[in-house]
């Protein structure tokens, strides 16, 4: 859908290892997180500050296909990019990368846009829409 592809650079760290030095699958939901994260940031969105209006972004559900062991040390890189847009959800395809471009892991993300006071779905502001829509 999107011609915007963002990216964002992560380190493996000894603590994102298991026993046996590879990274452990459940840290790559972290990395993906993060990546979203600094996503919204570069858009000029800062989650703290729509928090403070009770308006969140909730992972509903993750597809999450584990492809090649990362080791201790590696740098990745850990793309977003908007696959499909709903009134009060986002669905993001992310991979994580290797400086070679081998996919470690490739996942599709739906975050739902919530009041946080009461954790129902709300429509995405239309302020954050108009600026994933520029991107997108």
């Amino acid at each position: 859908m999107s011609q915007y592809q963002f990216e964002w650079p992560i380190r493996v760290y000894y603590e994102d290892t298991d026993a046996g030095g590879i990274v452990y699958y459940a840290n790559y939901l972290k990395f993906l997180e993060r990546a979203r994260t600094e996503w919204l940031r570069s858009l000029g969105i800062e989650q703290d500050t729509w928090l403070a209006h009770n308006i969140a972004f909730v992972v509903r559900k993750v597809e999450l296909d584990l492809k090649k062991a990362a080791r201790f040390n590696k740098e990745l890189t850990v793309t977003v990019d908007v696959i499909k847009k709903k009134k009060a959800s986002l669905m993001f395809e992310q991979n994580v990368l290797g400086k070679d471009g081998s996919v470690h892991c490739s996942a599709v993300v739906t975050a739902a846009c919530v009041d946080n006071s009461v954790m129902k779905p709300v429509a995405i502001p239309a302020s954050i829409l108009s600026r994933i829509e520029t991107e997108v």
